[in-house]
C-alpha cells in the first residue's frame, strides 16, 4: 500500500501498521485527501477493518475533525466532504461503540449536509464541549453524557459506554504482611463521584492463562481523598475511591499446580521429561459505581518504593512476584528458581559466573547472554547441576548492553538466571567494570560499562542537608550534577577518599551567584560528571542493598517538598514540589479557588496595598523591581505584596534594600513585603482585593479588574520582533483562543508604560489597546545611568568574581519560536578565547523560553539564571545580542553593540521584525562566529564607526532612559 507515510519497522498487525501510517501522515500535516487514501486502502480483512475504523475514527480522524472544527467555515466543509462516504461506509456496532464525543460528531457527519455542518456551529459547540470535562447524568440504571444537542439528536447517542468508562488507577503499595499480598491505591470511573461506600464496589481480579479460573482477591473500599486532590475532573468527589486488596498465594498455587499437570503430561506424551514452568496472571480491577460498571487493567505505580515490589519465598524453590510490566500494568508471577546463581569470580582474561540448577541433572547444554550462545560446563553434583559459564573480559568490555544471562540445558526450555542468595559483583578492569546484577524481578543481568559511582547511604539531617556516601573507585576531581528536565544543571563537589565519595547539598538553599535559592519544582537526575566543569558524565545508582531502606519520604522544607526516589529499580532521583494545602490540590481546588473564592473575594472593600508580578512571580527584577525599590526609598507607608512562584526569590525588605543602597534611608524602618505563593488562596484573595497591581506580563486568565482597581502593565521590553495581534495566527477565523485571552487581558489595563514615541503605536497596534499610555522611560534602565553605577559595578563584579580590569562581553541572544530545545551556543568560546587572550570573560544569557545553554567550562560563564539582567548590564563592556530588547536597553549605557545576525533571512521571515536592523541597528551585522571575534578583536574601531547610528539608535528607541524613569512613573501612578 502506498501511503506516503515514512516506512517503519512492521509490526506483524496490519491493523497497527496502517494506524501508525494513516498517523504519521497527520502528524506531518499532510493534505486530508493523502490520509483519506491511506485510510481507504484495501488490504485488511472484515475484523481487520473493523479494528481500524474504530481506532481511526477515535484516534487520528477524531484528532483531525477537531482541528479543521475549530479552522473555520472552509475547514469544515473540506473535512466533512472527504469523511462522509468513508464514515458512512464503517460498521454500525462500530460507530456505537466510540467515545460518545466522537460518536456524536461522526453521526452529525453521516446523516447532516455538508452546508448545514459547515455554516452551522453544531460540530463547534461539540468540538468545544467536548475539550471540557463533561458532566455525567444519570437516568433509570444508565448514563449519559451531558453535551449539546441533546434536543435534536437520540437520546442513545448520548449513552455512555465501554470506551467512556475507562477506570482511572493508581497503585501506591505493594507489600507482603503474614505471607498475604496488600494492594493499595484508588481506582475510579472518571466524571462519576465515589463520595460514599454505597453503591460503589471494587475487586482487583487476577487472570491467567486461557481456561484457568480467575482469581478474585478480598477488596474493600478505603477513604482516600487524595484521590479527589490528584484527579483532573473539576467537581468530582473521589474521597471514596480507595481499595484495599488482599492476595493468598494458595488460590495461584492449586490452579498453577493443575495447569502444570496438564502441561506436563502433554510433554510426557511428546516424550519430553516435564519442566516447571511459570505462571502470568495479569490484575483487572472491576468498578461498580451507581449502576456503572466497568473492567480494565490495574495499573499506574506511584513513582520509587512501588516500582520494584518484593517477592515472597514460598519454599523449595518457588516465588511469587508482583512485576509491572512495560506498559505500567500490574502482573503476578508464580515461578520456579530452574537457575540460581552460585557465585562469580575473575580468572585470568576470564569471568566465569556460577549458576545452579537444582533438582535436575544435566550434562549437555548452553549459556544465552545477550543473544549471543556461549559454551557452558555443566556438572551433576548433589541435589542439582553445577553450571560455569565463562566470559571472555575482552569481548565483554566492547559491549554496549547489558544483557539477562540464560542457561539453556539440551532438551528443555532456557531459565532465565535468578540471583537467590549470591550476591551481586563488580569487577573493575581498568577504567571500566563488569558488573553481575539483579533487575527488579531478581533475575541476573550482567553489563560491562565505565565505573559507576553507587550510593550505599542517604541520610537527611533536620537542617534539610542531604548527605550522600558511596563507592567510586578511581581518583581526581569530581562533581555530582542535579540535571532538571529544561536543560539547568547545579554542581556539587565530591569529596573522594580512595575508593569511597561524600557529597552534601541542602536542596531549599542551592547556591546562585553569591545568593542561595530552592531547587526549582519537577524531577532533578543525578550523576557524577568527572573533572570541574568537563570530563565524562557517568550515571549514579542507588546500591542494591540499600533499596528496602531507603528513606523515601517526603520531607517539607519552608513551604517545599523534597523526596528522594529510587525510580525504574536503582536511578536516583530528587523530586521537588510546592507544598499545597488539600483545598489547594488538583483540578477540584483549583475550580473552587476560581468559581468560588475569587468572586467572593472581589466583593470585599479594597485594600490599600499593591501586588508585584514579574514574569508571573519566577523573578525580582525589571520594571516591577525598580517601581517597588523606588516606593521604598520613599518610605511609602502601603502594603506590598509579592507574588512569588515556585520560591524562586525572597524580596529584600527596607533594611536589606538599604544595605544594598536600593532602599535608601527613607525605606529603612519601614515594613517588609508580604510573599504570597503563586497560584494560592492569598494569591487570588490579593489580586482579588488590593488596589494596585503592577506587572510586566500578562496576569492570570481567571483576573480581571475592578473598576476601582488600578492595573499598571510596564511590559519587558520594546517590541522588536511582532507580537500579540501581528503575528500571523493571531488573525485566524474564528480568533485564535490566545486572541480572545489577550483581548480579555488588555481591557483590565489602566495605564501601559512604554520606553518611546516610537513604541507607543506598535504597543497598541499589538495589544488592541485603547487606553492611557504613558511614555516615562523603562524604569528598569534608570540604573544604568544612576550616579552610582560605578559603584554598583564594582560590587557586582565581585559578586561573579570577575576582575576589575576584564572586558566583560555579554551574549545575549533571544529565543527562537521553531528552535526552542537547542541548547547549542553558535558563537565559538573556544577561537573567541584563543583569539582574544585572557583578559576577555564572556557571559551567557540565553532567553528564558529557550533550552538551557551547554557553556563549555572555563571558556565562558552561564549566568542565564541569575536574577536581573539590568545587574549584568551594569558591568557589559561590550553587548553581543541578535533581535533581542535588550539591545535598547543596554543603549542607555552608550557602551558597544555587535549584532550576530546569523539567521537573519529565517527570523524575519518566521517571526517578523518592527525594525530595520540592516538600516538602524547601532552596530555590525554579523553573520558568522568569525566575524564577531574579529569585531571584538576591534572593538572600539567598530565602535566609532557607528558612533551617529548609535546616538540616531538612542534618540529614537530609548530617549526617555535618562535615569528619572521610575520616579516619573510613581508620581503618575501614587502620588495623590
Amino acid at each position: 500500500m502506498a501511503t506516503g507515510a515514512t516506512p517503519a519497522r512492521a509490526s506483524g498487525d496490519p491493523v497497527v501498521d496502517r494506524l501508525r501510517a494513516v498517523q504519521d501522515l497527520c502528524d506531518r500535516g499532510e493534505p486530508l485527501a493523502s490520509i483519506m487514501d491511506a485510510v481507504l486502502a484495501d488490504g485488511l480483512k472484515p475484523e481487520e477493518r473493523r479494528r481500524f475504523d474504530a481506532d481511526a475514527l477515535a484516534g487520528p480522524l477524531g484528532t483531525r475533525l477537531d482541528i479543521a472544527t475549530k479552522r473555520g467555515a472552509a475547514r469544515r466543509r473540506d473535512f466533512v466532504t472527504l469523511v462522509k462516504p468513508y464514515v458512512t461506509g464503517v460498521d454500525p456496532k462500530v460507530k456505537r461503540e466510540l467515545p460518545v464525543a466522537r460518536r456524536i460528531a461522526f453521526h452529525l457527519i453521516e446523516h447532516r449536509s455538508v452546508d448545514e455542518l459547515a455554516d452551522g456551529e453544531a460540530l463547534q459547540k461539540l468540538v468545544t464541549a467536548a475539550a471540557e470535562p463533561s458532566k455525567r447524568v444519570r437516568k433509570n440504571l444508565r448514563w449519559y453524557a451531558d453535551l449539546p444537542l441533546q434536543d435534536e439528536l437520540p437520546e442513545e447517542l448520548f449513552r455512555l459506554r465501554a470506551a467512556d468508562l475507562i477506570p482511572m488507577t493508581q497503585v501506591e503499595d505493594l507489600s507482603w504482611s503474614g505471607g498475604r499480598l496488600r494492594v493499595s491505591g484508588h481506582a475510579y470511573l472518571a466524571g462519576l463521584s465515589v463520595r460514599s461506600r454505597r453503591l460503589n464496589r471494587a475487586t482487583v481480579v487476577l487472570r491467567g492463562p486461557r481456561w484457568l479460573p480467575p482469581v478474585r482477591m478480598r477488596t474493600r473500599r478505603v477513604f482516600h481523598p487524595e484521590a479527589t486532590h490528584g484527579a483532573e475532573e473539576a467537581g468530582c468527589n473521589y474521597d471514596w475511591s480507595g481499595f484495599v486488596a488482599e492476595l493468598s498465594p494458595w488460590p495461584l498455587r492449586w490452579r498453577s499446580s493443575v495447569r502444570a499437570v496438564v502441561r506436563g503430561g502433554k510433554r510426557l506424551l511428546r516424550r519430553r521429561e516435564t519442566v516447571q514452568d511459570t505462571t502470568t496472571w495479569r490484575a483487572e480491577i472491576v468498578i461498580w459505581s451507581r449502576g456503572a460498571r466497568s473492567v480494565g487493567l490495574l495499573r499506574g505505580p506511584t513513582t520509587g518504593r512501588t516500582e520494584r515490589p518484593a517477592g515472597l519465598d514460598l519454599g523449595k524453590g518457588w516465588w511469587i512476584r508482583p512485576v509491572w510490566t512495560s506498559d505500567r500494568a500490574l502482573q503476578i508471577v508464580l515461578q520456579p528458581t530452574r537457575a540460581e546463581l552460585s557465585g562469580v569470580r575473575l580468572e585470568g582474561e576470564r569471568l566465569e559466573v556460577g549458576v545452579f540448577l537444582p533438582g535436575k541433572e544435566v550434562t549437555r547444554g548452553q549459556a544465552r547472554l545477550n543473544g549471543h550462545r556461549i559454551a557452558a560446563d555443566f556438572t551433576p553434583v548433589e541435589g542439582g547441576t553445577a553450571v560455569v559459564v565463562p566470559l571472555a573480559v575482552d569481548s565483554l568490555l566492547q559491549e554496549r548492553d547489558g544483557g539477562r544471562l540464560w542457561i539453556e540445558p539440551k532438551g528443555d526450555p532456557a531459565a532465565s538466571v535468578m540471583i537467590g542468595k549470591a550476591e551481586e559483583s563488580r569487577t573493575v578492569v581498568g577504567d571500566r567494570e563488569i558488573t553481575v546484577l539483579r533487575d527488579r524481578r531478581d533475575r541476573v543481568i550482567v553489563s560491562a560499562h565505565r565505573i559507576h559511582p553507587v550510593v550505599t547511604s542517604a541520610v537527611w539531617d533536620e537542617a534539610g542537608t542531604l548527605t550522600l556516601e558511596g563507592s567510586y573507585p578511581g581518583s581526581g576531581a569530581a562533581e555530582l550534577t542535579l540535571k532538571h528536565r529544561t536543560g539547568l544543571i547545579h554542581a556539587i563537589p565530591l569529596e573522594r577518599e580512595g575508593s569511597r565519595f561524600t557529597v552534601r547539598f541542602a536542596p531549599a538553599a542551592m547556591p546562585r551567584f553569591g545568593d542561595a535559592a530552592p531547587l526549582g519544582s519537577g524531577t532533578w537526575s543525578m550523576a557524577v560528571r568527572a573533572g570541574k566543569g568537563k570530563g565524562q558524565i557517568v550515571p549514579l545508582r542507588v546500591d542494591h542493598a540499600i533499596l528496602d531502606g531507603l528513606d523515601e519520604e517526603v520531607k517539607i522544607r519552608d513551604g517545599r517538598e523534597y523526596r528522594l526516589i529510587s525510580t525504574r529499580f536503582d536511578v536516583p532521583v530528587l523530586s521537588v514540589a510546592e507544598h499545597l494545602p488539600d483545598d489547594e490540590k488538583g483540578a477540584g481546588g483549583l475550580y473552587a479557588l476560581r468559581r468560588g473564592f475569587y468572586p467572593a473575594e472581589r466583593t470585599r472593600e479594597l485594600t490599600d496595598a499593591t501586588v508585584y508580578v514579574s514574569y508571573d512571580g519566577r523573578q525580582y527584577e525589571g520594571n516591577v523591581r525598580a517601581v517597588y525599590e523606588e516606593r521604598m526609598r520613599r518610605g511609602d507607608g502601603g502594603e506590598h505584596i509579592w507574588v512569588v512562584k515556585d520560591g524562586a526569590f525572597t524580596p529584600p525588605g527596607p533594611a536589606e534594600l538599604a544595605e544594598l543602597g536600593a532602599g535608601g534611608a527613607g525605606g529603612a524602618g519601614g515594613a517588609g513585603p508580604t510573599v504570597v505563593r503563586a497560584g494560592s488562596r492569598e494569591h487570588y484573595a490579593a489580586l482579588a482585593r488590593s488596589r494596585y497591581v503592577v506587572t510586566n506580563g500578562f496576569l492570570p486568565p481567571w483576573f480581571r479588574a475592578r473598576d476601582d482597581q488600578t492595573v499598571v502593565q510596564t511590559w519587558h521590553g520594546t517590541p522588536l520582533k511582532r507580537m500579540g495581534n501581528d503575528l500571523p495566527h493571531m488573525a485566524r477565523d474564528p480568533r485564535p483562543a490566545a486572541w480572545h485571552r489577550q483581548a480579555a487581558e488588555v481591557r483590565g489595563w489602566d495605564l501601559l508604560i512604554s520606553q518611546s514615541p516610537w513604541a507607543t503605536p506598535v504597543l497598541r497596534r499589538a495589544f488592541g489597546y485603547q487606553g492611557e499610555v504613558l511614555e516615562s522611560g523603562y524604569p528598569r534602565n534608570d540604573v544604568l545611568v544612576a550616579p552610582d553605577r560605578e559603584e554598583l559595578a564594582a560590587r557586582m563584579r565581585a559578586r561573579l568574581g570577575i576582575a576589575e580590569d576584564a572586558r566583560v562581553v555579554l551574549y545575549a541572544p533571544t529565543y527562537r519560536d521553531y528552535d526552542r530545545r537547542n541548547a547549542s551556543i553558535r558563537l565559538d568560546l573556544a577561537e573567541a578565547r584563543r583569539a582574544l587572550g585572557p583578559g576577555h570573560e564572556f557571559l551567557i544569557r540565553a532567553h528564558s523560553m529557550q533550552a538551557a545553554p551547554n557553556v563549555p567550562a572555563g571558556l565562558g560563564r552561564d549566568v542565564t539564571t541569575y536574577p536581573d539582567i539590568t545587574d549584568l548590564l551594569l558591568i557589559t563592556d561590550v553587548l553581543v545580542t541578535d533581535y533581542s530588547s535588550v539591545m535598547v536597553d543596554f543603549a542607555a549605557t552608550g557602551r558597544p553593540m555587535l549584532f550576530f545576525t546569523h539567521d537573519l533571512q529565517r527570523y524575519s521571515s518566521k517571526r517578523g521584525l518592527y525594525l530595520d536592523l540592516a538600516a538602524e541597528a547601532p552596530g555590525p551585522l554579523l553573520s558568522t562566529s568569525a566575524e564577531v571575534i574579529e569585531a571584538l578583536g576591534s572593538v572600539d574601531e567598530v565602535a566609532a564607526a557607528h558612533a551617529e547610528r548609535y546616538e540616531l539608535f538612542q534618540r529614537t528607541y530609548a530617549p526617555r532612559d535618562d535615569g528619572k524613569a521610575t520616579a516619573r512613573l510613581v508620581d503618575r501612578v501614587f502620588v495623590p
